[in-house]
């Protein structure tokens, strides 16, 4: 049966109008439809180069849909290359595939190719970076799972050592294997010596990783230069945002940049009935952590007075549950907005632009 499928498949890929494709780490779930909307033909395929390349180059030039995912990048340039225009889908905007309640991997690929056939808009395209940039910005993905994997080993050292009566006092992440090792008694240290040593390891590894990001912001990415005129953006944030943005010119505006990283309320209306909510949370996660923590030291003690600054206070000012919080997002927003148009611009950054020229000076 396996083969008979095979071997339709290859005898009407001429005909296909559209291909739906559900990826798999192992297989791939593969759907064409003909000119009159009707399942040409399916076919599992292995998730691996020469399988795809095979299959791929199997078919006519036609368009495939998926969607995106962890193996959707090189998958999506791998199609490209065999002359596929390829669409990749945003799963969380495709409600008829999250949401479905007999969800399969055979009806998935069909929605997908029904979509790209009927209205390629339905699917919420996304443009996946070049292999280059991505590389790259997994460097920074890198370093944040080192550092998330100190902070837990951390704080499990504060948990294990207040079970028997002690506690490291409060001071910076760098320096807490130091302060653990000279303030806790020898019994207790004993325990959790190893745990220290890995964290003394990770710090050396987040290190060696600041370095390296420096050197590509400075190098490879000279447009973080703009960025970093702000005060409290560093290399880290400026290559992040350069790479997962990838191409400034793709917003009309930089105020869609906002609502691109989820940075905006999120909305439910309908009818009379609008709630306020909190942001959207779309887009990429650790851009949109990076931009918090720029905020916060922005709105910290004792910062260089700007305009994000005062926004900020302003909004603090007001009061009300969780001020502090709302106000980092708010001026991470702002930040957000300031940094694409920076980079477009390529303007010297003016920290007090609305206060007379007189005052800034």
């Amino acid at each position: 049966m396996k083969k008979s499928i095979k071997g339709k498949m290859k005898s009407v890929a001429r005909c296909f109008a559209a291909v739906g494709l559900d990826v798999s780490d192992r297989k791939s779930a593969a759907i064409g439809l003909d000119e009159a909307g009707n399942v040409g033909a399916r076919e599992t395929v292995p998730t691996t180069t020469p399988e795809m390349t095979r299959w791929a180059s199997a078919l006519a030039p036609t368009v495939i849909a998926l969607e995106a995912g962890p193996h959707s990048p090189w998958i999506s340039r791998l199609l490209t290359r065999c002359g596929h225009e390829v669409i990749v889908g945003n799963p969380a905007k495709i409600p008829s595939i999250s949401r479905s309640r007999s969800k399969s991997d055979w009806r998935d690929a069909e929605q997908l190719a029904r979509l790209a056939r009927f209205d390629r808009k339905m699917l919420h395209e996304i443009q996946h970076r070049t292999e280059d940039k991505q590389k790259d910005l997994q460097v920074i993905r890198s370093r944040d799972a080192v550092v998330r994997a100190r902070s837990k080993l951390i704080s499990h050292v504060r948990a294990t050592v207040k079970a028997h009566g002690h506690r490291v006092e409060r001071c910076s992440t760098d320096a807490f294997s130091k302060r653990a090792r000279t303030t806790l008694i020898q019994d207790v240290l004993e325990i959790v010596v190893p745990v220290l040593d890995a964290i003394d390891t990770l710090s050396a590894t987040i290190a060696s990783y600041d370095k390296r990001i420096e050197k590509l912001a400075a190098t490879k990415y000279p447009d973080t230069a703009c960025l970093q005129q702000v005060n409290g953006v560093g290399a880290l944030t400026a290559l992040a945002f350069v790479l997962v943005l990838a191409d400034a010119t793709k917003f009309r505006s930089s105020r869609m940049v906002g609502p691109y990283l989820g940075l905006v309320p999120a909305r439910d209306q309908s009818g009379e009935i609008d709630p306020q909510k909190g942001i959207s949370k779309e887009g990429d996660r650790l851009m949109r952590r990076l931009l918090v923590q720029s905020a916060h030291y922005i709105l910290g003690p004792n910062r260089v007075d700007c305009d994000l600054r005062r926004h900020g206070q302003s909004i603090a000012s007001r009061g009300g549950k969780n001020a502090k919080k709302r106000a980092a997002v708010a001026v991470a927003r702002k930040l957000s907005v300031l940094l694409h148009h920076l980079w477009i611009t390529k303007q010297t950054y003016v920290p007090l632009m609305n206060v007379p020229n007189t005052a800034a000076a």
